[in-house]
């Protein structure tokens, strides 16, 4: 079974229906009505949580329900929040910080505590922006910076553990998240959500002895 999070939109949803084809799969989201409609699209019975992965007991619950133990969590939930550092509110802030870095760290923490002996693989969706600083996103890299460094010090933690722990960075791509964001952007050029899903699969096979432990996804 692979667990999805953030797959009521953008490159969650994508991946939910490309895995469903061949897999057992579980989604959550904050959107129920999204999340639902994710659901409806896949023409086989899934399995579907709304949970705030910010909400630690949350996170508890949302792992107590799964059916089973998972080979593999795509965490991709997230958001976006841009401009002047000027201009960004505290409270937007806040939520950024929350939607990013402490679902990650919420998710990480849970998926560790349950699993590290097993052969789980943990993937990690970021950004770019977790490898190059850029203008008037100095909050948006902040967060996605924090999670790099939250993957790499935790790896160093399960160095004799079956585990595996990827991190991915995708760039532009062609959803949501951009008018949410508040940021104007030309996406013409941008990668669709399908696309990113079908190259980040791809990347996620292994092999008995190797696997491919960070990933970029850069849009042509």
């Amino acid at each position: 079974m692979i667990l999805i999070t953030g797959a009521s939109s953008g490159l969650g949803a994508s991946l939910a229906q490309l895995y469903a084809e061949q897999d057992d799969i579980a989604i959550t989201g904050r959107n129920a009505e999204r999340l639902e409609q994710v659901a409806e699209s896949i023409k086989r019975p899934i399995n579907s949580y709304v949970c705030d992965l910010s909400d630690g007991q949350a996170v508890t619950h949302l792992f107590d329900a799964l059916p089973s133990t998972p080979n593999m969590i795509i965490h991709c939930a997230g958001s976006g929040y841009f401009g002047p550092i000027e201009t960004q509110y505290p409270d937007a802030i806040k939520t950024l910080i929350d939607n990013n870095l402490t679902s990650a760290i919420l998710v990480l923490r849970e998926a560790v505590k349950r699993y590290k002996n097993q052969a789980v693989t943990v993937v990690m969706v970021m950004s770019t922006a977790a490898l190059a600083a850029k203008a008037e996103e100095s909050t948006y890299c902040a967060v996605k910076w924090a999670v790099k460094g939250l993957i790499e010090s935790v790896r160093l933690e399960l160095k004799s553990s079956p585990m595996k722990l990827i991190a991915v960075y995708p760039g532009g791509m062609d959803t949501g998240f951009w008018p949410s964001s508040g940021k104007q952007a030309n996406t013409v050029s941008f990668m669709q959500p399908e696309e990113a899903a079908g190259m980040l699969k791809h990347a996620l096979l292994s092999t008995e002895h190797g696997y491919i432990s960070d990933i970029t996804i850069n849009r042509g």
